[in-house]
């Protein structure tokens, strides 16, 4: 399959990349190993995890993710199959959170240790640290690089004025540059990367990795009415997407579906996947049948007119 590079790393990955924030949570370790062989057997390549997945679910302190992907290499002898993307910055409990050079250097070995591998492909800053200069943090991750601990470096949830400006930071001072934006993205939610984000990415040739790639599932067409937002855990964050625009959405999906005799789940990433500049949409899945309707958007080549229905459509 096609793969494509994260920003300028060198690394090339197959155009979907497999969300682990479900694993410890929706999905338990048994299922999640499951999905994984599955995924690599399907012939994709690209995980991406944070250390506090699932952190949220009842009983979890963080790490569970991280620590099923890590299980999951240690009997399956598959490191060389996979890029491995993981995160950090965001809580993990007393003084545990942040960019700084003590936290960074702290939180990758424990990365690095639940993984049950001796680099990360892609680390990420899962949070800007406004009380942490640029600089520093960007010393830290050249740093990581220099030490073979991590292939390369991206970012996620940072405002674009200060992704820009870290950019020039690595640039005026020699350091390791985000090779990629970890962006929200899709059919439904484009107006802030489209505006905000789209050119300084292209020009800068930064990778783009996109998340709710699948608007939390409304764009599988699953979630049609109120009577629906049970159907999952994730349903309560639907409602605002039931709307005159959300509708109109999803019947242009289900018409460029019924041609391409597929999911509207798979024709919404199929998108997002021919949108220039996008390196790869983040999709979770919990079960074999829904990984294998996630990974048929790799396979589809929409016509400029089904990208073209579908992008009037989801006009803002």
């Amino acid at each position: 399959m096609e793969k494509r590079e994260l920003g300028r790393s060198g690394i090339g990955v197959v155009p979907f990349c497999l969300g682990g924030n479900v694993f410890g949570w929706t999905a338990d370790e048994k299922t999640s190993f499951t999905l994984l062989d599955g995924f690599i057997d399907a012939g994709f390549n690209f995980i991406d995890t944070a250390d506090v997945y699932s952190k949220w679910a009842p009983g979890n302190t963080g790490g569970e993710s991280e620590t099923i992907i890590g299980n999951w290499l240690k009997q399956g002898g598959k490191r060389d199959k996979i890029i491995l993307a993981t995160k950090v910055g965001k809580p993990m409990g007393e003084g545990k959170q942040g960019l700084s050079n003590a936290y960074i250097t702290q939180a990758v070995e424990a990365s690095l240790k639940r993984l049950n591998t001796d680099y990360i492909d892609l680390y990420q800053s899962h949070d800007d640290d406004a009380d942490t200069p640029l600089a520093e943090t960007m010393q830290t991750f050249d740093d990581l690089i220099k030490q073979g601990k991590v292939r390369a470096v991206g970012a996620s949830n940072y405002g674009a004025e200060r992704f820009r400006e870290a950019l020039k930071v690595s640039k005026d001072n020699g350091l390791a540059r985000y090779e990629t934006l970890q962006p929200e993205y899709n059919l439904y939610d484009r107006e802030d990367y489209e505006l905000k984000y789209e050119s300084l990415c292209r020009e800068s040739n930064i990778g783009v990795i996109t998340y709710y790639s699948l608007a939390s599932g409304f764009l599988t067409g699953k979630y049609r009415s109120e009577a629906d937002l049970d159907k999952s855990k994730r349903g309560g964050g639907i409602k605002k997407y039931l709307n005159g625009r959300g509708y109109t959405i999803l019947s242009a999906l289900d018409k460029v579906a019924e041609e391409y005799k597929t999911t509207p789940a798979s024709i919404a990433l199929a998108w997002v996947m021919a949108r220039p500049g996008i390196t790869a949409p983040i999709a979770s899945a919990t079960s074999t049948q829904q990984l294998e309707d996630l990974a048929k958007a790799a396979k589809l080549t929409l016509s400029a007119e089904a990208i073209e229905m579908l992008t009037t459509a989801s006009n803002y």
